[in-house]
Formats: C-alpha cells, structure tokens, sequence
C-alpha cells in the first residue's frame, strides 16, 4: 500500500510474517495453553482472521481453534474460514506447512484463489486517523457519504462526509474484474478506473441469483470515458449467490463484488443519484495541509475559468479547453461556446459559482472533476445551471477535456 499509510490496522508485522510462513513454511507449537473465551459479538472477517493468527503466535493451537469455530460460525458460507479452520485442525496431528495443506488433491485453482484472497485480506490497512484521501477534495453539503475502491489492494472505503470533515466509517474487501482495471470495452473483464456515481438500487428479487441480494448500478462510461473512447455498460456495485461469502479478488466481469452483509449496509447508507464512487489504483491518504493545497487548486482553475466567462474574454477563454475536448453530445469546443454564450450583445454580466465539489481521480491519469452551480446574472435576465468539468493534466497546464450542464 502507499507509503503514507503510517500504521497497520488490522494485522502487525509478526502477523505478516506469520501469514508469508503459513503460505511457505511450518508452524510447531508448544503445549497447549487454557483457551481463551471468544468475543461475543459478530467481528468481521478480517478481525477474526488476525485474532487467530495471534492465537498461532502465541502458541494456542486450541484458542485458534475456537477462534475459527467462531468465524465459520459466524459465516458458514466463507470458505477462506472453513480453509483456515481445517488447516487448525490438522495441525493438532501434525506440522503444517502451507495454506490449505487439509485440502484433497485435485482443487488447485481453488486453492490458489483462496491463498490469494487470504493475502489481500490479512494484508488489508487503514489509514492513520490524521490522514485523508486525495481523491475526496470537496464534497458538496448534501452529499452524505462517498465510496473509494482501492483496486490495487481489493478495498472498499466508506467515507461521511460530516460538519467536522471527512470521517472514516467502514471498510469492505471487494473483488474485481477478472482481468483487473482500466475497462476499455464490453466483455473485456476489466474493472473501470474513474469518478463515477451511483444511479440506482437494484433489489436481488429481481435479479439472477449470481448479484446475490441486489445491486447498485454505476454511471459508467462517464464523459472522461467517452473521449477515451471507452465502452461498455452494466457496472454494477453487487453481492454474492447464496452459496458463497465471497469471491477470489481478480474473479468478475468487471463489476465491484462485496458480500451480502456488506452490500446490505452499503445500501442502506448511500444516496442513490448523489453517492460519488471513486476507483483507482493510484489511492492516496494525505496530510490536512495536502489535501487543502490540492484544493486550492482545483478551485483556482474553476476560478479562472469563471473569470473569463464573466469578462467575455473569448481567446482566454478557449486557452483553458483542451484540442481534444467534446461535450456530452459531441460538440466540439467551438460549437460549445457558442451554445453557452448568453446574451452577446451585453456589455455587462455577473457570473458567480456556488455549491461546488472536486474529485481527483485516483489514477495514473491526471484528472480533476469540478462540479458547480453557474448563475449569470445580465441586467433582470438570471440563468442557473449545474455544470460538471473534466480538467486533465496536459504537460505542465490543466486543460478542460469534457463539460456538460446537468440536471
């Protein structure tokens, strides 16, 4: 992960080294100790996995055994738990020297997408609390929560936007598409990398049973996607068929997979049409101080832009468009600006921008998305419209490459 993760969250260094060993060396254990009494309460997976990993370290075969009673209990579907508890079991006979040695010969595939899984579960991270995420730059007042898919490490964050900033609420493993990122077309089992929303809920009842306890689409492609000449349709945030807990992290068609549980809480929290979902490879957590520079960029290029239109400078105006640019219906930059030039003839307008927000993709590809209410106020004449701007890196200056006015 980043190197500006400053702590480990779910699982220390022994407990890395421990998960390295599990994988490829062998365990001995001395005398059994007294177990100790399980937690009560239903833990996620991750906790309950590195609570039997600390039950190995320690040397308690049979207090890690009891620690995965209580994980397959607490989801009988989870075949990583069932995987785990097995290998536990066997140990109590003899040495165990890699993840899975309880399984019969001839599930290798299997076996090797749970190893994976465990890896990227065990390894899982949370910022430290003094860090937050470059990608969530502004969000507007109303807009509650907003999603981070972090592709490299198969983590979902679950951010609140509150009156004192943003607040970490939940995490989530998640997996992707078969393939990995950067979707280019239909059926190529890439997931996509950009700043997207959520646009609707999908109860299972309706769906096959593959999406699990429904689904919440996504507005892919978006405008950035389109001037990339990226396609496709149906990306979906869904659950899993009633048989299984989870998938290996690199198993869909391009959709973002999470358990049924964890579905079930992301539904129940985000708000259909304003819920922004983020995914990247490129996830940073930043300083306060970073993220406010950040800021004051993303700003000052809206700024400048809503210069230009209040003074009626035409040449500075179109030096801040790429060559490239195309609206939502193809227009290019000339044909754009003469849409939205309002009122030629006046010699004075007021131009203002309120209620905004900026994204920055969290990606290799430089792109900031600015969301904003434009007023134009000429004489008695008022216009309100809600615009959205795609800024990318361009050499050293930001250019707009796409502009839409939206509901």
């Amino acid at each position: 992960m980043s190197h500006l993760f400053l702590r480990k969250w779910r699982t220390g260094s022994v407990l890395g080294a421990l998960l390295l060993s599990l994988v490829g060396g062998e365990f001995s254990y001395a005398a059994k100790k007294p177990a100790r009494a399980p937690v009560a309460r239903k833990a996620n997976p991750e906790e309950l996995l590195n609570d039997i990993y600390k039950e190995l370290a320690a040397h308690d075969l049979g207090a890690a055994q009891k620690k995965a009673d209580l994980l397959v209990e607490a989801y009988p579907n989870f075949r990583l738990g069932h995987l785990i508890r097995g290998d536990i079991l066997l140990m109590h006979t003899r040495a165990v020297t890699s993840l899975g040695a309880a399984v019969p010969p001839g599930a290798e595939a299997r076996l090797a997408d749970l190893r994976r899984e465990a890896t990227v579960r065990l390894q899982a991270e949370r910022p430290a609390p003094t860090l937050l995420p470059r990608a969530l730059l502004q969000m507007r007042k109303d807009q509650r929560h907003a999603l981070i898919v972090d592709a490299k490490h198969s983590r979902l964050y679950l951010y609140e936007n509150t009156n004192d900033g943003l607040r970490l609420l939940q995490d989530f493993y998640v997996s992707q598409g078969k393939l990995g990122i950067n979707k280019l077309k239909e059926g190529d089992m890439r997931t996509p990398v950009g700043v997207y929303y959520l646009i609707g809920r999908l109860p299972g009842v309706k769906l096959p049973d593959m999406y699990g306890k429904g689904a919440l689409p996504l507005d892919y492609p978006n405008d950035w996607d389109k001037i990339n000449g990226r396609s496709g349709s149906g990306i979906w945030v869904h659950g899993t068929p009633p048989e299984t807990f989870s998938r290996p992290p690199l198993s869909t068609d391009g959709c973002v997979v999470v358990s049924n549980d964890d579905l079930n809480y992301l539904t129940r929290t985000v708000e259909i049409g304003k819920t922004p979902i983020l995914i990247g490879d490129q996830v940073e957590f930043v300083s306060k101080e970073q993220l406010e520079k950040d800021l004051r960029q993303a700003a000052s290029l809206v700024e400048a832009w809503r210069r230009d239109v209040e003074s009626r400078d035409d040449a500075s105006l179109k030096s801040l468009y790429s060559a490239r640019f195309k609206s939502a219906a193809d227009e290019d930059i000339n044909t754009w600006l003469d849409k939205n030039r309002y009122i030629p003839s006046a010699k004075k307008i007021s131009v203002t921008v309120s209620d905004p927000s900026f994204f920055r993709q969290p990606s290799q590809e430089e792109v900031i998305v600015s969301n904003f209410t434009q007023q134009i106020v000429i004489g008695k004449f008022r216009h309100a419209v809600r615009k959205k701007q795609y800024w990318a890196k361009e050499g050293k200056n930001w250019k707009i490459v796409a502009e839409s006015n939206v509901s």
